[in-house]
Formats: C-alpha cells, structure tokens, sequence
C-alpha cells in the first residue's frame, strides 16, 4: 500500500469514486490551495482504495488541531486495513505540522468507522452532542 498526499485536481478527479459524491472542480482547487487542508489516498497496485481528508483548524487560546472530516475506503479493499492505514497517517502528519491532536465525528452506529478510529487510536469523547446548520445549496 501506497499512502500519498495529494496535490493536483485529476488526482482527486481519478479516485472520484472513494468520495460521497463525484468530486466539484471549484471546491477539489480550492481544498488543494489550501495549506491547511490535506487529502491523502492510499494505492494498492496503483489503484485508488481509500481515502481520508483533514483540515488544520487553530483557537487562540488552543493551538492548533487536526479535524479528519472525511474517510472513505472503496468495498472491495474494506477490511484490509487501509481505513486504519490512512487515519494513522493523517494522524502522523498531523505531529509533523505541530497539531496538538486529531477529532472525528461518527454516527454512533457507525461500528466500522467506530473500529477504524479505535484501531488507529482513537478514543471517545464522553457526553458530547454535535449541533448542525444546514444551508439550502440549491
């Protein structure tokens, strides 16, 4: 398995599959101008098998932390290791850009994710509620 941090728009455009949805070319440019925001894929064989995004998000009285916002693994590599694979390596990354920790959230019947992230190290937050504000895109 190949892990590699991705930088150019028909990369992303060639694993479009690893994605909810078919990847937008102004929001693809835009997330890869930024410097705080990283996409890494892993390649078995050259071919696209998973994928995680994160986003440096930094607090003044906080420093900065990583947000993984999203991991997709394609079914058929499921199982194998790469989700893990790819939450470690965002995690490592995360060390090397002076992060001074990485939060997800899942659904809470989620149990692969949930695996996943335990696998890779990560532990529950205990009491916490997630709040959204959902803006008609149409």
């Amino acid at each position: 398995m190949d892990i590699r941090r991705i930088t150019q728009a028909e990369a992303v455009k060639a694993a479009g599959h690893l994605f909810d949805d078919s990847p937008r070319q102004g929001a693809t440019e835009r997330f890869l101008a930024d410097e705080r925001h990283h996409l890494l894929i892993a390649y078995v064989d050259n071919v696209p098998a998973g994928m995680v995004t994160g986003v440096e998000m930094t607090h003044p009285d906080k420093g900065t932390e990583m947000f993984l916002y999203e991991l997709g693994v394609d079914e058929s590599f499921r199982g194998h290791g790469v989700g893990r694979t790819l939450v470690s390596a965002l995690a490592d990354l995360a060390r090397e850009r002076g992060c001074y920790g990485v939060w997800t959230i899942t659904g809470e019947d989620n149990a692969a994710a949930l695996a996943t992230y335990s696998r890779a190290g990560g532990i529950p937050e205990e009491d916490q509620v997630v709040l959204v504000w959902a803006f008609d895109q149409t």
